[in-house]
């Protein structure tokens, strides 16, 4: 591991990018935990309103990043494009925090905000267009790396901006931390990372619908599906946590700020190991063996009757839910390995779908049993999905074989 430290910290067009994504954690981290809260009791918007605003903020956020995405390899740098997101992100964020106002928070979760969370993406497809040049093993060990540090920032980030509010009659401030953060986005890409975007155009470049359409090809969308089944996973445990906790076993709100500040720590160095993994084994196989982890972490969750049985799930937890939000990245670029914007904007679909079957999980599961027996729905899906996985990759293995 120390080498790929020495390789993020050594060459410009991976530390940039890697810098600029820790930053860019304290946006979703800061505004993140505090958003309901400000959009619904502080500007008096109701359930249903704010339920839409999400919803429809999603599909502006997939649909920019596909946009971006292949808009970006048709040019010769990304660097215009984090310019530009960055500056959507401090008009979003700091328009929150300056106008406490309902119409303004609309705008601004609808359309600014959105546009400023596919930075991620963006950056990753840098990371992407310049990991291509080394070694496969090294390239994952790279982004599984900096996914790790993008979780630490985000870890870090809640817990000081709660101290930094805790006597403030307002959290819409949360923002203007998020607006300062945007700025050191610009900063970063505006004062250090010249010719930080991809060595150039690739020649003879399809259009815009040609290139979506590489998206929706049968074996690039049942892929993308099962990347989801697997991040609806990590989803409906954020959402079962909580509530298993305080209902099944009978632990406070305070335990559940405890263990999900303990799992997002947890969570860097396990990246790390994942990352180091990719370099002596398949993708795929680590990505099962990962998830494979976190179903019986699930299956467990389903028999906890008291907090110590939480605390003691929380290896698990963390080593899955590692292998779940780092590996795929790496993964789903491989889909469309010659396109590094077009196939790391999978990450933002997959985001979208996974948080749809997330729901539908949670509804299911909670309309046929409690909220310990739709952990067990959760791990019987999650089982479904790597077998699924296993046999389309072991399908694609066998034909590329030759005759």
């Amino acid at each position: 591991m120390p080498s790929t430290f020495s390789l993020i910290l050594g060459d410009n067009r991976i530390r940039i990018p890697t810098v600029t994504l820790v930053a860019l954690a304290f946006t979703y981290a800061s505004t993140a935990p505090y958003q309901s809260i400000i959009g619904i009791n502080e500007l008096g918007l109701s359930n249903g309103t704010y339920s839409a605003l999400i919803f429809f903020s999603a599909i502006v956020n997939v649909a920019t990043s596909l946009t971006l995405g292949i808009w970006s390899d048709r040019l010769k740098e990304r660097r215009p494009l984090v310019l530009g997101l960055s500056v959507a992100g401090m008009l979003g964020f700091g328009s929150i925090a300056i106008f406490h106002s309902p119409a303004v928070f609309i705008v601004s979760t609808l359309l600014l905000v959105p546009m400023s969370n596919s930075t991620y993406s963006l950056l990753f497809a840098s990371l992407r267009a310049r990991t291509n040049q080394i070694d496969r093993g090294r390239a994952a060990a790279v982004t599984a790396t900096v996914r790790a540090l993008f979780s630490g920032s985000w870890a870090l980030a809640p817990g000081l901006i709660g101290l930094y509010l805790v006597n403030s009659p307002s959290m819409t401030p949360a923002y203007g931390i998020a607006a300062f953060a945007s700025l050191t986005c610009f900063c970063l890409y505006f004062f250090f990372a010249p010719g930080n975007g991809t060595a150039g155009p690739a020649p003879d470049q399809p259009g815009f619908l040609a290139s979506l359409k590489r998206i929706f090809m049968p074996q690039v969308l049942v892929r993308v599906i099962v990347m989801a089944l697997l991040f609806g996973l990590q989803r409906l445990n954020s959402t079962l946590l909580p509530l298993i906790i305080t209902h099944a076993a009978g632990g406070t709100v305070v335990d559940v700020g405890f263990i999900a500040g303990l799992t997002a720590l947890l969570e860097m160095p396990f990246m790390m190991m994942w990352g180091m993994a990719q370099r002596r084994f398949r993708t795929v196989h680590v990505l099962a063996f990962g998830a494979l982890i976190y179903c019986a972490y699930l299956l467990l969750l389903g028999f906890a009757a008291a907090p110590w049985h939480i605390y003691a799930l929380l290896l698990l937890n963390a080593c899955g839910a590692a292998a779940i939000l780092s590996v795929p990245i790496t993964y789903l670029q491989d889909l469309i390995a010659d396109r590094p914007g077009l196939g790391t904007s999978l990450l933002s679909l997959n985001t979208f779908i996974g948080t749809g079957i997330s729901a539908g999980l949670f509804a299911f599961g909670t309309a046929i049993s409690n909220y310990s027996g739709t952990a067990f729905v959760g791990a019987a899906a999650g089982f479904a999905s790597i077998g699924l996985l296993l046999y389309l990759e072991s399908s694609r293995r066998q034909a590329r074989q030759p005759a």
